[in-house]
């Protein structure tokens, strides 16, 4: 077969795979829908045959000048490309004409159905980016994104596109930036977070690339800026104990990103001592030397308020290490160190270990001891029969020389010293080694089973549950003969302990932690006793040496407790009504029911269910009436309420605008003298209720103000100036308007009264202006007070006069029926 036979072969079979859902390529005029994928050039789509003969085919429709069909043959095909960006559905008809041109068959309907293959780029929206994070941001925050498009069909694997990072410029491992791969969010990985730094400038390579199985993609470049983020917390500081520097001295500090923060240290711990403070710009003190054997590390955090208390940010943590110095010399562990051994010891034996102690730096040289055996007393048999370690102070025979009879005790004298610079520190220590007999006997407990005891769950810790006893015929009051009890089975919880009377070898078996009957109802104690010397080479323990005590655990109704010792929520003040603010969650350990309440709730802003522990919002909150409120909740066992627990809520309300500005003081009274000589001034001071005062605030006057001008001195104060000088005498009312800067930002229109008087010689008004004047004068006032009573004189003449008449002509009788009208008259 020639090459290009086998050309037309592979090209023919490429064809027919392009023809997809057909079960054959041929058959009788009917309505058909074909898939076909664009970008393919003569496609051969199906033939058609008609059941007539001397018929020729046609083609109506949609056809864009590619798809066609042969008239004689019938079949479909494309002549050149199908475009699924141009057409993606191509609708057609299909009919036969006789010779005549009359249609014989038809028409049917055509449907191709262009499959988009990937022939378009991903396309950013910009070919470069730029954007400023600042250091210390927190990772996975986006500060910028990037956006790219496709053009292919986004319902298949062609448009759907990704996006990642090719390069970091100056590269970095790890690296410093991420990007979300489906939306193309910018942000700093955790090592980003950590490590940019102010002033750097990054460039990133992103790529987008879509998912079609031999993708496209394209890139751009983003330009990133590390701006500071001054509010960092300072390296760990360390200060040398026993300081002779001048105190108070810095050590430290901190600066928030402007300068209107207050600063405060709190601290981690509750130190008993706390020898620290911060001033007004952020300088971090120590007011006295340290010592580092009180302590060695101070941690406390430093947090930055807004003058109206109001954390701007998270604290920074601030660490002080103390650096040692070798002022402590070596500490005997006691006045003499009393050690054991039994007269057939061998040679190397270890009779026990020596340790001193120095209070200075742990693992630091001047802490570091070295031992020296000085003098041994007695020297019988012989000198040197023990020997120290110099660095472990483990004390060994070195030779085989005891014996009780010859000597029964011996005392060694130890130094002990230091490494510490520049000169080493020294101490002299006793040991006291007791020869004693050989330990031929095992403790045997006086009971193998203590039988069983039941006691209460809530029985108090070091509680004696059992006493028990052993004994031992070897020589009293040493190693050999003095007990040790140990569990050994039945406590894998270490609930009990057992401590030992050292004059009786009395065992008491104690509560070491506190029970819990839901745990465990049961504990079957397996206990030993064993001597601290080794037994005897030929004597072993046995059952006598162990002994059994079976502990009931008694169930006790307890009450529930909470999950959390704390709740706390913080919200904005202006939440709607039913917000939820958190579940809360109590336990009851035999399992009860708990129902929830809540007490203290002063102003009835929150509920809480009964049943699941939701607690929300059942009313407005006001920051202004109260930022941080307090409710207790109670949780109590269904079946008895009186079994409960309480723990605090702490609702911090967060500040909203709600509270346009206003004038901080009043300025009734302010006068200037009249004739005006110059412009007068005055200033005026806003304040806001709202926690964060929205400043810096805006002054304005009406576009009609044509006497009075205003300008801002800060963003608290400004001052209204007069335009003119030429007023008359009378009272002025001047409109301010102020505008904070909260979202959205509130108004208030506010009126400063300005009088124009005539004055004293100390500029003082003397007469108020007749315009506008609501206060009488003193004249008006004494003539109205002089009129007033002419009047009354008159009327209680008036009066006088007719009661008079009244009793002559009607006597006795008119005084009786109203004797309170004459009675003033009478006295």
């Amino acid at each position: 077969m020639s090459r290009l036979m086998i050309l037309f072969v592979l090209s023919f079979l490429q064809t027919m795979i392009l023809v997809n859902g057909q079960s054959q390529l041929k058959g009788y005029l009917e309505d058909k829908e074909f898939t076909v994928q664009e970008e393919v050039r003569n496609t051969l789509i199906y033939q058609f045959l008609s059941r007539k003969v001397n018929s020729t085919f046609t083609l109506d429709g949609e056809t864009d000048g590619v798809i066609e069909v042969d008239p004689h043959d019938g079949w479909l095909k494309a002549a050149g490309a199908l475009d699924w960006e141009k057409r993606k559905v191509h609708k057609l008809k299909i009919q036969t004409l006789n010779e005549l041109g009359h249609i014989v068959e038809g028409p049917f309907s055509i449907t191709i159905i262009v499959e988009d293959v990937n022939d378009n780029l991903p396309v950013f929206n910009q070919s470069e980016y730029e954007g400023q994070v600042r250091e210390k941001s927190r990772p996975g925050r986006v500060f910028l994104r990037v956006y790219a498009t496709d053009a292919d069909d986004p319902t298949t694997p062609n448009a759907q596109l990704s996006y990642s990072i090719l390069k970091q410029i100056p590269d970095s491992t790890p690296k410093y930036f991420q990007i979300n791969n489906s939306t193309g969010g910018i942000s700093v990985t955790l090592n980003g977070s950590q490590l940019i730094t102010a002033g750097k400038q990054y460039s990133l390579i992103v790529q987008v690339l879509d998912s079609a199985e031999n993708p496209f993609s394209k890139t751009a470049i983003v330009k990133i800026n590390v701006t500071e983020n001054i509010w960092v917390a300072p390296p760990p500081q360390t200060i040398k104990e026993n300081s002779t520097e001048p105190h108070p001295m810095k050590i430290a500090q901190v600066r928030w990103n402007d300068n209107e923060a207050v600063y405060e240290l709190h601290q981690r711990d509750r130190y008993p001592r706390f020898p620290f403070y911060v001033d007004s710009i952020g300088d971090i003190y120590v007011r006295e030397p340290l010592d580092r054997e009180e302590r060695s590390q101070y941690i406390f955090y430093v947090m930055a308020k807004s003058h109206n208390g109001i954390f701007t940010s998270q604290p920074l943590k601030i660490e002080v290490n103390v650096e040692d110095i070798n002022d402590n010399p070596p500490v005997c562990p006691a006045l003499v160190t009393i050690f054991e051994v039994q007269e057939n010891e061998g040679i190397g034996s270890t009779i026990g270990d020596f340790r001193a102690s120095d209070i200075d730096e742990e693992a630091s040289l001047n802490s570091l001891l070295e031992y020296k055996l000085l003098e041994q007393s007695p020297t019988i048999p012989f000198d040197k029969i023990f020997y120290l370690q110099e660095i472990t102070g483990q004390l060994q025979l070195q030779k085989t020389a005891l014996n009780v009879q010859e000597a029964d005790e011996y005392i060694l004298k130890v130094e002990v010293s230091d490494r510490g610079v520049p000169t080493p520190l020294k101490t002299v220590c006793t040991i006291q080694v007791n020869v004693i007999d050989i330990n031929d006997n095992i403790p045997i407990f006086e009971e193998s089973d203590y039988g069983n005891v039941t006691i209460r769950e809530d029985t108090q810790l070091q509680t004696v549950v059992m006493e028990i006893q052993a004994k031992d015929n070897d020589q009293p009051n040493t190693g050999s003969s003095l007990i040790n009890y140990e569990i050994k089975e039945g406590d894998p919880h270490q609930m009990f302990i057992i401590e030992t009377d050292r004059e009786t070898n009395r065992g008491f078996v104690k509560i070491a932690k506190l029970l819990d009957f839901e745990t465990m109802q049961e504990h079957r104690l397996v206990i030993h006793a064993t001597n601290p010397e080794p037994l005897f080479a030929e004597v072993a323990y046995n059952d006598s040496s162990i002994t059994q005590l079976t502990v009931f655990v008694l169930n006790v109704d307890e009450k529930p407790y909470f999950n959390e010792t704390l709740y706390q929520k913080q919200v904005k003040e202006d939440v709607p009504v039913g917000t939820k603010l958190a579940t809360i969650t109590a336990i009851d350990p035999e399992g009860d029911s708990i129902r929830y309440s809540l007490q203290g709730d002063s102003r009835n802003w929150l509920r809480i269910d009964e049943y699941t522990g939701e607690m929300f919002t059942k009313a407005l909150l006001d920051r202004e009436t109260e930022s941080h409120y307090r409710v207790t909740l109670i949780a109590s066992e269904k079946n008895n309420p009186h079994m409960s627990a309480s723990t605090i809520f702490h609702l911090f309300l967060e500040d909203v605008n709600d509270n346009p500005p206003r004038l901080a003081k009043s300025y009734f009274g302010t006068s200037f003298c009249h004739p005006v000589t110059k412009p007068e001034s005055v200033v005026i001071e806003a304040t806001d209720a709202d926690a964060q005062r929205l400043t810096p605030f805006k002054f304005s006057l009406n576009p009609d103000e044509k006497d009075w001008k205003i300008g801002r001195i800060n963003g608290t104060h400004a001052k209204l100036t007069m335009v003119r000088t030429d007023f008359e005498m009378k009272n002025y009312d001047v409109q301010v308007i102020i505008n904070d800067q909260g979202t959205p930002p509130l108004e208030s229109k506010v009126h400063i009264p300005v009088s124009i008087c005539s004055c004293t010689s100390k500029n003082e008004c003397d007469t108020p202006p007749e315009e506008n004047s609501k206060l009488p004068s003193i004249g008006m006032a004494l003539g109205i007070l002089f009129g007033t009573l002419a009047v009354i004189g008159l009327i209680v003449a008036a009066v006088f006069i007719s009661i008079n008449q009244k009793k002559k002509k009607e006597g006795k009788a008119a005084d009786a029926r109203d004797p309170a009208e004459t009675r003033p008259l009478d006295s």
